[in-house]
């Protein structure tokens, strides 16, 4: 009898012990699942950079999400490393390292770290901070790097510029003799400041057409027209160097746009729009700058524009402060006033109805990361047929060109 009890009592134990072994491997199983989402692929690295700035961009498949570490931002003899570690991705065929070499970073490394991690490796030679943000449509991982302007360098950029301001000084010439009742044309004297080159950059363009009109015009080719034409008189009346971050109707990222600017050392950036809304009587002119938007309507510009969703600005906008530390938030706000005071001015002058919807806020993709003022300039509303049909009038074009090109005059002007 007591054995059999025994028998029992160690056949009631092996039942209440046996489940708890496959239930803990059942338990690690679960939490051991992959993530059913297919890895997100980088496909492809590009980089822009200058003695004190480098921009580089991961292009993937689908939106990520990374961590990002320093070990030592790097000094003379002793470099220094950033890497961010990509979750849940895969390098592309045919990604490979990238060598950089100005100064700031020797080059980037790409390494598949784990199966479903890629680490991103920055060697980074002397440099003061660096930003890590995302942007949406495609998905792309952006990285700023900023630095120290090497002393020799700086040295010969003033240089250079103290040879250009006596290039621009008038030269006296010899009197000729004047042809009876012909006299000469009087020489415009060139004007000079510190603001000496200036990125023109038409909106949209190759296959994003920006916003349509009614009667099927398109965004991107009524602001390359309107762009062309600025950089024209910006040439001819006040001197400047332009450069377009576009003169064609072809596709430029929007962080390549900012990045040309940072890469020539531009001194003011300056984007060309036309607006929308689905309320076609909405009607009118508006500058804005970066900064948070203040309001629903400058949220979902900030979305058409940056060619995403309302969600995504939402992104933005929490890590805009972050973002905006190298930004000349005040100066853009003056050149957005002078620009916005003057086109409408300008258009005022033919048009008395045009409206003055004033100068804003908005997290926009395309000024995120200038380091120089910037603005972004809603000319008219496309959507509307009576200003779409005054946007694909040259004359009209010519005007607004000439209202933006006065008001880069009056904030240059008030620079002195």
């Amino acid at each position: 009898m007591t054995r059999f009890l025994h028998i029992v009592a160690s056949l009631l134990l092996l039942s209440f012990l046996l489940p708890y072994p496959a239930l803990a491997a059942r338990k690690k199983a679960v939490g051991q699942t992959a993530d059913p989402r297919p890895l997100s692929v980088l496909g492809e690295v590009k980089h822009w950079s200058n003695p004190d700035y480098t921009r580089i961009s991961l292009e993937f498949d689908r939106d990520v999400t990374w961590e990002a570490h320093e070990l030592g931002k790097g000094s003379p003899g002793k470099p220094g490393r950033v890497y961010i570690d990509i979750n849940h991705a895969k390098l592309g065929p045919g990604v490979k390292d990238i060598t950089i070499g100005d100064g700031l970073l020797k080059g980037v490394r790409l390494g598949q770290y784990k199966h479903d991690v890629v680490r991103v490796v920055l060697d980074t030679e002397n440099i003061k901070d660096y930003k890590v943000f995302p942007l949406s449509e495609p998905a792309r991982v952006v990285i700023d790097v900023r630095g120290e302007r090497r002393a020799e360098i700086s040295r010969l950029e003033e240089t250079i510029s103290a040879r250009q301001e006596q290039a621009a000084e008038p030269k006296p010439k010899p009197e000729a003799p004047v042809a009876a009742e012909k006299k000469a044309r009087p020489q415009k004297k060139p004007f000079i400041s510190k603001i000496r080159r200036i990125v023109v950059d038409p909106g949209h363009g190759g296959h994003d057409s920006g916003a349509l009109g009614p009667d099927g015009v398109k965004e991107k080719d009524v602001v390359l027209a309107i762009g062309l034409k600025l950089r024209d008189l910006l040439r001819d009346e006040l001197g400047l160097d332009v450069v377009m971050t576009r003169s064609t109707d072809v596709f430029i990222p929007l962080e390549e746009r900012t990045a040309i600017a940072n890469k020539v050392n531009a001194d003011l950036f300056v984007s060309v729009h036309a607006n929308a809304a689905l309320n076609h009587v909405a009607s009118g002119i508006e500058t804005y700058y970066l900064n948070l938007a203040k309001t629903e309507k400058a949220a979902q510009l900030a979305a058409k524009e940056n060619g995403t969703t309302l969600e995504k600005v939402s992104v933005l906008q929490a890590i805009l402060f972050d973002l905006m530390a190298n930004y000349k938030l005040n100066d853009s706000a003056h050149l957005a006033d002078e620009v916005q005071r003057s086109l409408h001015g300008r258009i005022k002058g033919i048009h008395p109805d045009v409206r003055n919807l004033g100068v804003k806020q908005g997290p926009f993709y395309v000024l995120v990361g200038a380091t120089m003022p910037s603005i972004l300039v809603e000319t008219a509303f496309v959507s509307n047929p009576q200003e779409e049909a005054r946007l694909s009038d040259p004359a009209y074009q010519e005007q607004t060109a000439e209202g933006i090109m006065e008001g880069i005059r009056g904030y240059i002007t008030s620079l002195k």
